[in-house]
């Protein structure tokens, strides 16, 4: 099954990826405290507790990363509406109306696809064009 997934930008989908790390990390310690009560065991406490501020500390590194990756990405003028965005890599999604955006001339007028930012998979799609 193929999911129909709106396209957003690397970035915003970074952000996502980290904010649902930190719900994933307050159920776990929810867990813990209910295992507390439930089970009377302060080890699994202790675990779940233990586990859920690593998974704390992982999302931090994440939006701290991708701050630093903002603050170095180009910022482009979107021309389907006019409002300005960070763009990561060959190719990327205007965070505002998810316009396909490109600075590599090659790529102008082609459709989006993430996998020209691997160079790997980047070098196939171009061999299969030709």
């Amino acid at each position: 099954m193929k999911w129909n997934k709106k396209s957003t930008s690397k970035i915003n989908r970074i952000r996502s990826w980290a904010l649902g790390l930190i719900f994933a990390a307050m159920i776990v310690m929810y867990l813990g405290v209910v295992l507390l009560y439930m089970a009377h065991s302060r080890v699994l406490f202790g675990i779940f507790l233990l586990l859920g501020t690593l998974a704390f500390l992982l999302s931090f590194v994440v939006y701290f990363w991708i701050g630093m990756l903002s603050m170095r990405a180009v910022t482009v003028l979107c021309p389907n509406c006019d409002n300005y965005t960070k763009m990561l890599g060959r190719a990327d999604i205007c965070s505002n109306c998810n316009e396909p955006l490109t600075l590599d001339p090659a790529l102008e007028g082609k459709a989006f696809n993430e996998d020209y930012n691997n160079k790997r998979k980047s070098a196939e799609l171009e061999k299969e064009e030709r």
